[in-house]
């Protein structure tokens, strides 16, 4: 009971202090970070960049399946047995490679882009420590319900963020 009384009392006596005391919180869009930072631009591009050509030959094989498609709708009636065979056996061989060329489309793009987010994150969390020294901040929190506007720092990091020089290894 009186360790209870005492927690309690030390815990009262902290926030009285706090409260006493010239105390600053701040609050960052991690959110908006990823989406307005000049680093996630750069990383988005340089990510386009990187699966451009696998696009463009998934979309190559969409074009392929749908023309082997259209010709089997069109001319299938027509067609001799052993061809009509021929070519739905390829569409079918065609659509499940397609798929898996999809799938591993996505999870590679989704691998490359969680790195790099991590990588503009790892710059955020500098930029945040630094305004936080810098200004005198007793706490920043990342993650908010609400956020009143006058403790809003997301500017002033986007604003460190678009400071600090671009990566060597960008290109």
């Amino acid at each position: 009971m009186k360790t209870l009384l005492l927690a309690g009392l030390l815990f009262f006596t902290g926030i009285a202090s706090v409260c006493a005391g010239d105390f600053r919180i701040g609050v960052v869009d991690t959110e908006r970070i990823l989406r307005e930072s000049e680093q996630a631009v750069r990383a988005e591009k340089k990510i386009e960049r990187e699966f451009a050509t696998r696009d463009q030959e998934i979309k190559k094989q969409i074009k392929l399946a749908k023309d082997i498609q259209s010709s089997l709708e069109k001319e299938g009636s027509t067609m001799s047995d052993s061809v009509r065979r021929f070519k739905e056996r390829e569409l079918a061989n065609l659509n499940l490679n397609l798929q898996t060329m999809q799938r591993e489309f996505r999870e590679d793009l989704n691998l490359r882009k969680n790195e790099e987010l991590a990588v503009v994150l790892a710059h955020a969390d500098k930029a945040i420590r630094a305004i936080a020294e810098g200004e005198g901040y007793d706490v920043i929190l990342q993650e908010t319900v609400y956020r009143n506007p006058k403790v809003d720092i997301t500017d002033k990091v986007l604003k460190y963020l678009a400071a600090e020089p671009p990566e060597k290894s960008e290109k």
